[in-house]
C-alpha cells in the first residue's frame, strides 16, 4: 500500500475554501470596520450595549436614515466586487431595506437599529459567503422568501382593512 496516496485522501477537505488573497482580506476588513463604526463603535457607559453611527444618524429627521443606508450600501458594493452569490446580495439588501423602513419611524426606528444591526449582519453574511463560495444558501432563500411572503401578506391585510373600513363607512352614510 502506498502511504502517499493515503495521506492525499486524508488531507483533502470537503469544504472548498478560497486561498488567502490579501486584496480580498482587505475588502473584508473594510466591511468589518464599516459595520463596527455603523453599529457598535460607541459603548454606552454602565451597560453592555454599544451603538454606532446608524442610530445616531437616524436622529436627524428626514435624511439621517437615508445617509445611514447609503453608507451601508458600501458593504453591498464590496460584496458585488467579491462576486458574492446573488441570493446573499438579495438578503443583504433586504437587511438594509428593513433597517431603513423601520428606522424611518421616529425613536422606535432608532431603537430598532440598535437591536437589528443590519450592517454587522451584512458584514457577517459577506465574510461567510466570501470565504466559502460553495456554501449552502437554503437559509438565504428561506429568508428572502419569508420577507417577500410577509410583505405580500401585510399588503393583502392592509387592502382588506381598507375595504372593510370603506364598507363600514358606506353602511353608516347610506342609512
Amino acid at each position: 500500500m502506498d502511504v502517499s496516496s493515503v495521506r492525499n485522501t486524508e488531507s483533502e477537505s470537503r469544504v472548498r475554501v478560497l486561498p488567502r488573497d490579501e486584496g480580498r482580506e482587505h475588502l473584508l476588513a473594510m466591511a468589518d470596520i464599516l459595520a463596527k463604526v455603523m453599529d457598535t463603535s460607541i459603548r454606552i457607559p454602565g451597560t453592555s450595549w454599544s451603538i454606532g453611527l446608524d442610530p445616531l444618524l437616524g436622529l436627524i429627521p428626514g435624511i439621517g436614515d437615508v445617509i445611514a443606508n447609503l453608507i451601508g450600501t458600501v458593504i453591498l458594493g464590496i460584496a458585488t466586487r467579491l462576486q458574492i452569490p446573488r441570493i446573499v446580495l438579495a438578503r443583504m439588501s433586504l437587511n438594509l431595506l428593513i433597517n431603513g423602513t423601520v428606522g424611518a419611524v421616529p425613536i422606535v426606528g432608532d431603537l430598532f437599529s440598535v437591536w437589528f444591526r443590519s450592517h454587522a449582519r451584512n458584514a457577517a453574511l459577506l465574510r461567510e459567503a466570501a470565504l466559502k463560495p460553495d456554501r449552502e444558501t437554503h437559509a438565504d432563500w428561506f429568508y428572502v422568501a419569508g420577507i417577500i411572503g410577509g410583505t405580500v401578506g401585510l399588503l393583502l391585510l392592509t387592502i382588506a382593512c381598507i375595504i372593510w373600513v370603506i364598507y363600514k363607512l358606506w353602511a353608516v352614510v347610506s342609512v
